[in-house]
């Protein structure tokens, strides 16, 4: 960064460049003096679309690169969705702030049918999420879930040449996109309870840019804050990843925390739940009690099987 002028390392996809956007335009009505520019990558988790994520290292193949610009200092700051970001960053980095989160919710998008329940025996349903499918085959047996790929756009053609019956998908990319249009019904938690830091973005930094936490400051959302960090602070004892069914989901309420969790096996016959409040000073502490009471039940066993089996 120099004196008046700041890089956002972004991904390219349309999603990820409005969430580039978004943050370049927070930054310039903060800083009107400031020149904010964008510059575009492609990432590995990008490039390989023929694979599940669980298969081929989780969703942290979606930021090496934009980290490598950040230690390159070639950016200064990445934008991330939160929900993208590992439990665990590599040293070096920190997330220096956390945006006001938007619809934390899974958005069930469909031609013909307006909700699973619609859903005639062995439709198929498309998502990218495991925590996803365990929690429609716990609830839908009779329907069939594959594995859908690529940005937004690109999984809306596939359900538009019939593909699948139906595809699940983040609300708040589809509202950011300005395609709300195409949500039929949006999933309530207790249907499917999001990802840690589902519709929050987080700005990540190389950790000796202390100038840069400063600058950051207007854009951090306090509130959405706690709840994330209850949320990843849960996922991160559990050893959560995209490889493993797991779901958290912290709401704040006259300044308590109410955090639910959720561990589940991929089929979902299997699906272990906890849920404990806390003051929204000891978010990590709520994390760390919720993912105790999962761990009683039997999350780190199930867990490591289904890591084993892949």
């Amino acid at each position: 960064m120099t004196k008046n002028k700041l890089v956002i390392a972004s991904r390219e996809s349309a999603l990820a460049m409005w969430q580039a956007r978004y943050v370049q335009q927070c930054l310039q009505v903060a800083y009107p003096d400031l020149s904010v520019d964008i510059r575009g990558m492609t990432t590995r988790g990008d490039q390989i679309l023929h694979q599940s994520l669980s298969k081929i290292g989780g969703k942290g193949l979606f930021i090496k690169e934009l980290e490598l610009a950040l230690q390159r200092e070639t950016a200064d700051i990445a934008v991330h969705s939160l929900k993208d970001v590992p439990m665990q960053l590599p040293e070096g980095f920190i997330l220096a702030a956390i945006t006001k989160r938007a619809n934390p919710l899974d958005a069930f998008v469909s031609h013909d049918y307006a909700s699973l329940a619609d859903l005639p025996a062995k439709s198929i349903v498309g998502t990218s999420s495991l925590r996803r499918e365990a929690q429609i085959r716990l609830q839908y047996p009779h329907l069939q879930v594959k594995p859908l790929r690529g940005n937004v756009q690109t999984r809306l053609d596939k359900l538009d040449r019939q593909e699948y019956a139906a595809i699940i998908l983040a609300a708040a990319g589809l509202e950011r996109l300005k395609l709300e249009q195409r949500i039929r019904n949006i999933l309530p938690a207790e249907v499917s309870l999001p990802a840690a830091g589902q519709g929050a973005l987080a700005i990540e930094v190389a950790a000796h840019r202390q100038d840069l936490l400063r600058l950051l400051q207007p854009l951090h959302h306090p509130v959405t804050a706690a709840c994330v960090i209850a949320e990843r602070s849960m996922a991160r004892v559990l050893g959560g990843s995209c490889q493993v069914p797991l779901a958290a989901y912290c709401v704040e309420r006259s300044g308590m925390l109410e955090l639910r969790g959720l561990v589940a096996s991929v089929d979902g016959t299997t699906v272990l739940r906890a849920s404990a409040q806390a003051n929204i000073d000891e978010a990590e502490q709520l994390g760390l009690k919720v993912a105790r009471q999962l761990a009683q039940q039997g999350a780190h066993q199930l867990i490591s099987g289904i890591l084993s089996g892949q």
